[in-house]
């Protein structure tokens, strides 16, 4: 019989090991893991490699999954096992993907690479490894090590999960301009694990082995666990002067780093449009407030400001703009302490407005000359008042800012089309930027607004010789802030023997003119004989650029014909460079199997909306959505996905999902949750046909609040009053912290500080019913009981030794009770959409 243990690797940006069979834990042994990356002029190249070995005298899947940097290009993978290699094969993703469906439609195949948070992307491939045989993985990754606040960062999350005899993170950093400072960090160091750390550095050069023993790695001498369980970060920053730059040189292709500082900065003109909205309601609107006032304190006295919030209706704390006065900036924060999540979206008015306040500003000489301006919008959701189709608003928004001002799009959580707020920042020279729901989304917002808080060049024009230098990149830019630096590479005609080039720019206090010639044959002389160095790494920071750069373009490109032959572009380097990019996948045939496919794809941001809670979506991959579709794709099955389940819940601090769907009787009460620790209890009525859940009841304690929720509305009681809020109006109340939000014909929201969140979905579609699910489940105690409550804690998915062959099957034990679950597909109540599907364990009980 085939048994299943799942690997723990190291995350690098992440590897991880699950060792999670308790019948043969650890049955798969790592007993290698190395990662070694070389930095050579901020390049990134990563090569981890895993080796395993099965213990035991049965077959075993191993897992090997790392987590790598969003920013990051995958370029190659193989495994190997006793002595066959099997490697990955980068295509064109239409092309892979068709591949991928024959597979699935044998149910042959699995994704490999989903977003797992932040900043990384999870990388998964499974192989059957036979008794006693030994398998490698090896991984390589490269990117562009990219400066924010005056440094760069090279972040490995570990978490191995078991002991590993070989455990090495190996990194060699080459630069040539000279290393200015340069730390490590890590959130599981001891004084222990502080010895098996070596830094080596000299006026170029960086050398960090971390490299502890089996002993050093335990919790304690008596345990056989490991202390490996966190993030090891690695940053510096390269010496610089006020100059043209640095211009490095290999094999006909440059590179040119241009980071100046020590410069004055530029007063900036800032307004501030945040949304309100009942969606905005609890934890969201207590960290916008929490992060405004900290904003409003790091303005600088030039500057000048305002305050605009939205719902239904557009808000503003002054009709002008005023300079950050001391009392200036109080009577705004006492503005921002006043601001309450209620009513529905205006995003297109509420950025009228703005523009249309600069415009006046700027009319009546009320701004500085020579300053920045600049709108930040931050919003959860999308336009439900005023103008609600997108494309017109992006459309309004540039006729409005006409160049002249700078678009920023913050997007809080997921309810929100990040294509939409990308699009529209790039229309207007701005960047989009997601800010994670959880406990430190103020510090998110309060570390994007420090990244772009520091303007001190503008109209930023990078000048080369124009018949010498070939596909060059982006070489104008509209801002430069303090801290960030700008990149531009090509390639150089055979017949050069000097670089020369010039920058022109603008200061807060003059125009600018930056010069500086290269000799390339002294500038490659360099790079030779560097052992740090990986083959062509200028050429192929070029072709990693130049992709980036053309994605970006295609998405705010106004012509069809201009953004496909940026695609094309793209594609072409994509492939020529086998990088795995959004237009490019990666197959790997699974060796007990040559029908057997893997599919890697490379997701992107907006992803995250349909697939947020699990890394999958059910939508079906064409060619004419090339530029779309960037994470995997699952065909449409109608007999998968046509149904709801009763419940959706994440596992606590896990990233499964588990469709719940109950066999109770018509019309039956069940207790579905009781906290008494946290004061909070839910009831829930199943409808007629038990299809779906038609009421809720909610009691909190503390204050004593209940919940009547049903298809027609909600009825609050409280302190012998009642009130009631229907489902036809966005509305919201507070008593004592706890807040209750409407948010118009789609949900309810109940919350306080450190305490769950509860929310109940409105679905209209095919039939009215409601969905509950609730946020912040870590909140929950030991002592949850219910139907929903005994999965908050003690909850953990198992392999299951007895699958059918073909079938995703995995064993979910809650309080040591096992629960047999299969991979399902099923639609989502939580989306605003009808179709939106879900990749979930499907479980059924009977209460």
């Amino acid at each position: 019989m085939e048994e299943r243990a799942f690997v723990a690797l190291l995350v690098i940006s992440s590897l991880i090991v699950l060792a999670e069979n308790t019948d043969h834990k650890n049955a798969i042994e790592i007993y290698s893991l190395h990662v070694e990356s070389t930095v050579t002029s901020r390049f990134a190249h990563t090569v981890i490699t895993s080796r395993l070995v099965n213990k035991v005298n049965e077959s075993q899947e191993a897992v090997f999954e790392v987590e790598l940097p969003k920013t990051a290009f995958i370029t190659n993978f193989s495994m190997s096992i006793d002595g066959e290699t099997y490697p990955g094969t980068i295509k064109e993703k239409a092309s892979a993907q068709e591949q991928y469906d024959i597979a699935v439609s044998h149910g042959q195949s699995a994704g490999l690479v989903k977003t797992t948070g932040r900043k990384l992307e999870q990388f998964h491939v499974s192989v059957n490894v036979a008794s006693d045989s030994k398998v490698t993985f090896e991984l390589i990754y490269e990117e562009l090590l990219k400066r924010q606040l005056g440094r760069y960062e090279l972040l490995f999350k570990v978490r191995p999960k078991q002991l590993v005899k070989h455990f090495q993170i190996d990194v060699h950093i080459f630069e040539p301009q000279g290393i200015n400072f340069l730390e490590t960090d890590s959130t599981f160091m001891t004084n222990e694990l502080t010895e098996a750390l070596t830094k080596v550095q000299n006026e170029t050069k960086a050398h960090i082995l971390f490299k502890p023993t089996i002993v050093q790695q335990k919790k304690s001498p008596e345990l056989e666990e490991t202390l490996l369980d966190g993030d090891f970060i690695i940053r510096y920053d390269v010496k610089r002067s006020v100059s043209a730059g640095d211009i490095q040189i290999v094999n006909g292709y440059f590179v040119h780093y241009f980071a100046p500082n020590e410069m004055p900065t530029f007063p900036k003109n800032v307004i501030f449009v945040v949304d309100q909205s009942g969606s905005m309601s609890g934890r969201k609107i207590e960290q916008t407030r929490d992060a405004l006032l900290k904003i409003l304190e790091d303005l600088r006295p030039e500057d000048h400001f305002s305050l605009i919030t939205f719902n239904s209706l557009v808000t503003e704390w002054k009709n002008t703009l005023l300079q950050a006065t001391g009392q200036n900036v109080e009577s705004a924060k006492r503005y921002v302490k006043t601001v309450m999540a209620r009513g529905g979206t205006d995003i297109n008015n509420a950025l009228l407005t703005a523009a249309n306040t600069l415009d006046k500003a700027n009319y009546a000489e009320i701004l500085q000359a020579h300053s920045i301006s600049m709108i930040i919008l931050l919003t959860d959701g999308q336009p439900t008042v005023g103008v609600q189709d997108v494309e017109i608003i992006q459309q309004n928004i540039q006729k409005a800012i006409k160049g002249k001002y700078v678009l920023y799009c913050l997007g809080f959580g997921f309810d929100v089309s990040y294509k939409f707020l990308e699009k529209m920042a790039l229309d207007n020279g701005g960047i989009a930027r997601r800010i994670y729901e959880d406990s430190d989304s103020d510090l998110q917002l309060q570390s994007f607004y420090q990244e772009v808080a520091t303007p001190i060049l503008k109209d930023i024009e990078i000048q080369y010789p124009e018949n010498s230098i070939l596909e060059l990149t982006q070489n104008s830019f509209k801002l430069f802030f303090d801290g960030s630096e700008i990149v531009v590479a090509g390639r150089i005609d055979n017949e050069l023997d000097v670089l020369p080039v010039e920058i022109q720019a603008q200061s807060h206090t003059s125009n600018l003119i930056f010069k500086e010639e290269a000799n390339v044959r002294e500038k490659e002389k360099v790079f030779q004989h560097q052992k740090y160095i990986f083959g062509n790494f200028i050429e192929r920071l070029w072709a990693y650029l130049t992709i980036q750069q053309l994605l970006e373009k295609s998405i705010s490109a106004q012509e069809e014909q201009q953004k496909n032959m940026q695609v094309a572009r793209a594609l072409e380097l994509s492939m020529k460079y086998s990088f795995v990019t959004p237009l490019t996948s990666m197959v790997v045939t699974k060796p007990d199997d040559q029908q057997k496919l893997q599919l890697a794809n490379k997701p992107a941001e907006s992803d995250n909306e349909k697939s947020r809670f699990t890394g999958f979506s059910g939508n079906k991959l064409s060619k004419s959505h090339i530029t779309k579709a960037l994470s995997f794709r699952r065909p449409h099955d109608e007999s998968m996905s046509n149904e709801y389940p009763h419940f959706l819940f994440q596992l606590p601090r896990q990233n499964d999902v588990i469709c719940l769907n109950i066999d109770g009787q018509p019309q039956a009460y069940i207790n579905l949750i009781s906290d008494r620790a946290k004061g909070i209890s839910v009831t829930g009525k199943l409808g007629r046909n038990r299809n779906h859940f038609v009421l809720f009841e909610i009691t909190n304690l503390d204050p004593h609040v209940q919940l009547h929720v049903s298809k027609e509305g909600t009825v609050l009681s409280y302190g012998g009053h009642t009130t009631k809020l229907p489902w036809k109006k966005s509305a919201s109340s507070t008593i004592q912290g706890l807040k209750i939000a409407v948010e118009k014909e789609r949900s309810l929201t109940m919350s306080a500080s450190d305490n769950i969140t509860i929310k109940i979905a409105f679905v209209k579609s095919p039939n009215r019913f409601l969905g509950l699910y609730f946020m912040d489940t870590d909140h929950f105690s030991d002592k949850a009981s219910g139907l929903l409550g005994q999965f908050y804690f003690d909850t953990h998915l198992e392999s299951n030794p007895g699958a059918s062959q073909g079938e995703d099957e995995r064993v979910l034990s809650v309080h040591g009770q096992k629960h047999r679950v299969t991979r399902k597909y099923k639609k989502d109540y939580r989306l605003e959409s009808a179709t939106g599907t879900i990749s979930c364990w499907s479980l059924y009980i009977t209460p």
